[in-house]
């Protein structure tokens, strides 16, 4: 693990070193010639120790800082998944090893390197495991870039990007037929798409909701709105965009929240 207080050389190294070769700043593609990944195993979660690339205590790409968690346990994450393949097949990851684009791997922001996760498609309710051994998605809305093997065997490929729901895995509490996931889906059958809202903000007073939602008036009257839910025993105002029918809709309005400077955001699913 590297040490805890990094000295800003040293960050700033590894910020260029992400931003050079992050997936989702290129374009990508699949290979010429289409993988069965029928035969392609999931990764199995053992105990490994930190890798010694790629845990900073935080980095810095395009702006904006990250900081990297110090443990995965318990961690739970829903959003975008986007995938990456043969742009970097063979290049070096955030962790020091090669990407493998036909190996069940992954690149997260902030989780530390290597993690173990289920990956489960919410739409069609199939699920993966990969190990996280890279950073990234760098892309905004996204929570997880896959390999194109995993992408492959979650479903996502011809469209690019899928609604999933994160699980860190802790090894020395995994069988993989004691998985709490769902039973992987027929391709055939058919799955409701769960409903999902861009959320800007969550407020303890309802004015400075209300003041949001005024902000965000540009967007639509009606596709703005206010929920409540009760946290920890206190009422929170929750301002959300939706529901949104498309990831390519969700984008599209994440571009103009940047346009009026709002950056904090998150997918959020009913």
């Amino acid at each position: 693990m590297l040490r805890h207080n990094i000295t800003s050389a040293v960050v700033s190294a590894f910020a260029l070193f992400l931003t050079a070769c992050a997936p989702g700043i290129q374009r990508d593609g699949a290979p010429a010639a289409p993988v069965d990944v029928s035969s392609i195993p999931d990764a199995v979660p053992r105990d490994e120790p930190r890798s010694r690339y790629g845990n900073p205590e935080y980095y810095e790409v395009l702006g904006k800082r990250y900081y990297v968690l110090n443990s995965s346990k318990g961690f739970v994450e829903r959003g975008v998944a986007s995938w990456y393949g043969t742009k970097f097949h063979g290049k070096r990851t955030s962790s020091g090893e090669s990407y493998d684009m036909n190996a069940m791997t992954a690149a997260h922001k902030t989780l530390p390197l290597p993690t173990y996760v289920e990956v489960v498609n919410l739409e069609n309710r199939k699920s993966i495991v990969v190990r996280v051994n890279d950073r990234g998605p760098f892309h905004e809305n996204r929570i997880i870039d896959l390999s194109y093997a995993a992408a492959t065997k979650l479903g996502i490929i011809a469209r690019g990007t899928g609604l999933v729901e994160l699980h860190a895995i802790d090894p020395d509490h995994y069988t993989a037929s004691k998985r709490d996931a769902p039973v992987r889906s027929d391709d055939n059958i058919a799955v409701a798409a769960p409903r999902f809202y861009i959320q800007v903000g969550a407020f303890g007073e309802l004015m400075n909701a209300e003041n949001l939602r005024a902000k965000l008036a540009v967007l639509g009257s009606q596709l703005v709105n206010i929920s409540q839910a009760v946290v920890s025993g206190k009422t929170l105002y929750r301002v959300r965009i939706g529901p949104l029918d498309s990831i390519d809709n969700a984008d599209q309005i994440v571009t103009r929240l940047g346009d009026i400077g709002i950056a904090e955001h998150q997918i959020v699913l009913d």
